[in-house]
């Protein structure tokens, strides 16, 4: 887990991407102005080593470009006393030996890597293209055609209210048909009817949602294409493309010049081509080509905001969230909810085991030392405890597990939502054990946070054992290094207690031994 930072702190956004790696460093200055203090960009192809585009393998020579390039990032934010957050997508998302390049980059770059879904991706790129692009009062279509993956949203009023994430990407399908410098029409024609299987079902959607009033791309692939449209107009080509726009036709005579250019040569020679994306570009014209024969669009326009950017602004949010309300972001509270309703929880009992909790996290901080982003998650986590309860009641914390591992919560990032789930499996029953390989595999940091935060909130959850909210409230008071005193409040009698107190009792094994520390529980009469 990242160390947490503040506002005053530089801020470096990796974007870890399928083709390129990209990092923007900036600051904030007392009036919230945001200032940036420098952009790298380098041309990793991390995806590329895969077999026949599956993305199923980083390659060795792929991870060995990753991790040199993070180390020269690692080195560059480091100048700048930049805090680093590291977001990676599909490629990395995908691969099944991740955790090896996961823990190179964080062993040799000191970076940690987190790697979110297809869906938090796309919220996190319309999160920066609405600080490039006016997309108020609008209805808006967005799309970015990465490495790996294309993501569309669709937004109104400056809120997504469709997200999708497909797997076609400029270096998956140019693996998958294009690994040669000649390509014949035969490979375009399997490659054209691969994508209309594939995005089929999302576009229809896109077009039932259609007309738009504006349809804003990023990403190289289609800001290349918009710059050799300019080429074809003769036109100086700005330094910066952001809000500029061009008319589909131009875009369709662009498109048909690349498919023309059957050979890597051709294409480099093409005006305006960027010769580090001519062996990827036909793949990545191929999926714009499909959009443009499904969805009606006049015309579009650029934005030179992305991900990376979205990173930034959304870092900014929830390190402000948590700074004035000290508790979850708006963004990850909604999604906590919505997940609360959609699981049928009880949420009375839910909110106050999540107030025992965080009264609990506060009183034992000289002793665990985390902060408001571990406190998060356990907000999370004592609200999502009982997802799995509808399924069983026995066994609801492993329900709980699963669901919340695979369930979409916008604003948390994958290791999050997974230290989160690990955190509600461990509400009651079995302790951590050597057999349960989701824990096992956790980073030795990672493995205290979930068993000191799923310590806590096995005690709450006992203390309303019974779900009528007994027990009000819990002050804990460090005695010593190795002693607490818990004092319980409630307006009832302590006999009226008993089974509360014998719970928690009974379930404080795990976090005494996890903070080295004796917890006792004392009462204490509320006075009305």
């Amino acid at each position: 887990m990242n160390q947490s930072f503040d506002i005053s702190t530089p801020l470096a956004a990796i974007d870890i991407g399928t083709n390129s790696f990209h990092m923007i460093i900036i600051t904030v200055d007392t009036n919230g102005t945001i200032h940036t203090l420098d952009r790298v960009k380098e041309m990793v192809r991390l995806g590329s080593g895969s077999d026949g585009g599956d993305m199923h393998t980083l390659a060795p020579d792929a991870i060995e470009r990753g991790i040199r390039a993070l180390r020269r990032f690692s080195e560059i934010a480091s100048k700048h006393k930049a805090h680093i957050i590291a977001i990676a997508t599909s490629a990395v998302r995908e691969a099944e030996n991740r955790d090896l390049f996961i823990e190179r980059a964080e062993t040799e770059a000191k970076i940690q890597v987190q790697v979110v879904t297809g869906n938090e991706e796309a919220r996190l790129i319309f999160k920066g293209v609405s600080r490039a692009i006016n997309v108020q009062d609008k209805k808006v279509f967005v799309m970015d055609i990465g490495g790996g993956s294309t993501e569309t949203i669709i937004a109104e009023d400056g809120q997504p209210t469709f997200i999708r994430s497909a797997k076609l990407g400029a270096v998956r399908l140019t693996k998958k048909f294009f690994d040669s410098e000649v390509i014949t029409n035969e490979q375009i024609e399997e490659c054209r009817f691969y994508i209309r299987a594939e995005w089929a079902h999302i576009l229809e959607q896109i077009q039932e949602k259609a007309p738009f009033d504006s349809v804003i791309f990023t990403s190289g692939t289609l800001t290349t294409l918009v710059e050799m449209c300019l080429y074809q107009r003769q036109w100086y080509v700005p330094d910066s493309l952001n809000d500029v726009s061009v008319d589909v036709a131009e875009l369709r005579k662009i498109i048909m010049a690349i498919l023309d250019a059957h050979t890597l040569q051709r294409r480099r020679s093409l005006a305006g081509m960027d010769p580090k994306r001519a062996d990827i570009i036909v793949a990545g014209v191929l999926i714009l080509e499909q959009l443009l024969e499904e969805v009606t669009i006049d015309a579009v326009t650029v934005s030179s905001f992305a991900l990376r950017e979205g990173i930034i602004y959304d870092s900014l949010e929830k390190l402000q969230d948590l700074s004035k309300y000290h508790h979850l972001s708006t963004l990850r509270s909604h999604s906590v909810y919505q997940a609360c309703k959609r699981y049928n929880v009880e949420l009375q009992h839910a909110e106050h085991v999540k107030k025992l909790c965080l009264e609990m996290f506060d009183g034992l901080k000289m002793y665990h030392k985390y902060g408001d982003r571990e406190r998060e998650l356990l907000e999370a986590a004592a609200l999502l405890h009982d997802v799995g309860y509808h399924i069983s009641p026995e066994l609801h914390h492993k329900h709980s597990y699963y669901i919340i591992k695979y369930c979409v919560l916008p604003g948390f990032m994958n290791d999050e939502t997974n230290l989160i789930a690990l955190i509600a499996r461990y509400h009651r029953k079995s302790d951590p054990k050597r057999k349960h390989l989701e824990f096992q595999t956790l980073p030795e940091d990672e493995k205290r946070i979930v068993c000191v935060l799923a310590g806590i909130l096995r005690i709450a959850e006992s203390l309303d054992r019974r779900r009528h909210s007994l027990v009000h409230s819990l002050e804990c008071v460090p005695i010593s290094h190795t002693y607490a005193q818990c004092y319980l409040a409630s307006e009832y009698q302590k006999s009226n207690l008993d089974v509360e107190f014998w719970v928690a009792q009974e379930r404080k094994l795990l976090l005494q031994e996890t903070l080295s520390v004796t917890i006792s529980f004392e009462y204490k009469e509320e006075i009305t």
